[in-house]
């Protein structure tokens, strides 16, 4: 499970109500500090390795088509009654969008690794959308465009209910393009349980997964998101010192000073609209680039869904924290509402 996808899970376990137990939020965070991958500027990156998951394609076209197999994938028919589950032929967003699906998959776990659907362009944005048959956590197929990885379609693995993701890359002008789902082709970083202990990579999980690609049609007027809940004044031991709010149509950057007397800051995102996880955020400090965070987090209801990044900076010092802000894909009348929070110790 990479960083980001440890990231996405923890703000969808998040969104769901908590049991009534008063040392729930010290289990969690004990919990979450003997497992999480510890994201700091200082820190190199985890090691990647290469796991395969196995799978059988099934393909039916509403009007695209399937590409010739390659070797170790097989392309069967699939009758209107074989319905892939969670993937309807139209369906309407929250926020009003019409989509319409073009083409649908499914990649089983025993059998081919991969599938492909080639799908017209109309001008229209595209969309993949995916749901799981499987163990949560398990990896998600990765998505290619003509051969073009897009990184902009990456879901939560084996996430609950239908996710949409948008197509980044699809060539202006193109006719039509060819979209592959793939199982085979799963960064993978590894886990630090204790302190001192080794980094394992975990255990390979299998699933099956329906896959399709969609076209929406934008609204005619913008859709005014709702505001954003502030960010909780503690949390976890860190104190809340600065944090700023905007809209993607027109605010595309923050600039934030902080002082930390620790010599360590954290940062997190929440956003609303029916696009906020979609949202990216390119941060630096102290005018020296950083990660970029390619989500961002929705509070809804019940526990804040915390997801920070922790940097390390000078002690006792001035901290500027800046950012540029964006959204992967498409969002024609579908502004995202956002909001940064910078934590201190």
């Amino acid at each position: 499970m990479t960083v980001q996808d440890l990231r996405d899970v923890l703000r969808e376990q998040a969104e769901a109500p908590s049991p009534a137990n008063p040392n729930r939020h010290d289990q969690v965070r004990s919990r979450i500090r003997r497992t999480r991958l510890r994201r700091r500027a200082t820190v190199g990156t985890a090691a990647v390795a290469a796991v395969a998951a196995s799978a059988v394609v099934g393909v039916s076209l509403l009007p695209g088509t399937v590409t010739a197999p390659g070797p170790g994938t097989t392309a069967t028919a699939r009758t209107e009654q074989d319905k892939p589950a969670g993937l309807p032929e139209e369906f309407t967003a929250g926020d009003g969008t019409a989509y319409r699906r073009l083409a649908v998959g499914t990649i089983k776990k025993a059998g081919a690794k991969k599938v492909s659907l080639t799908v017209p362009v109309s001008g229209k944005p595209l969309d993949v959308a995916m749901t799981c048959d499987g163990e949560r956590g398990t990896n998600t197929p990765r998505v290619f465009v003509n051969g073009n990885a897009d990184t902009g379609a990456q879901v939560v693995p084996c996430g609950t209910g239908m996710q949409l993701r948008p197509l980044s890359v699809v060539r202006r002008g193109a006719t039509e393009v060819t979209v592959t789902f793939d199982t085979t082709v799963v960064g993978r970083g590894c886990v630090q349980r204790t302190k001192d202990g080794p980094c394992v990579a975990p255990t390979p999980k299998e699933a099956t997964w329906h896959v399709a690609v969609y076209e929406w049609t934008p609204p005619a007027r913008p859709v005014e998101p709702e505001p954003v809940r502030d960010f909780p004044a503690k949390v976890g031991g860190w104190k809340l010192a600065r944090s700023a709010t905007g809209m993607s149509d027109r605010d595309s950057s923050f600039t934030l000073e902080v002082r930390s007397a620790s010599g360590k800051i954290g940062l997190d995102q929440l956003c609303t609209g029916e696009l906020a996880a979609r949202m990216w955020f390119k941060v630096r400090i102290n005018g020296t680039d950083s990660s970029m965070v390619g989500s961002c987090g929705v509070w809804k209801s019940g526990d804040y869904p915390m997801a920070m990044i922790e940097y390390a900076v000078p002690k006792d010092s001035r901290v500027t924290i800046s950012g540029r802000i964006g959204l992967w894909g498409e969002y024609t009348n579908r502004p995202v509402r956002w909001s940064v929070g910078v934590y201190v110790k």
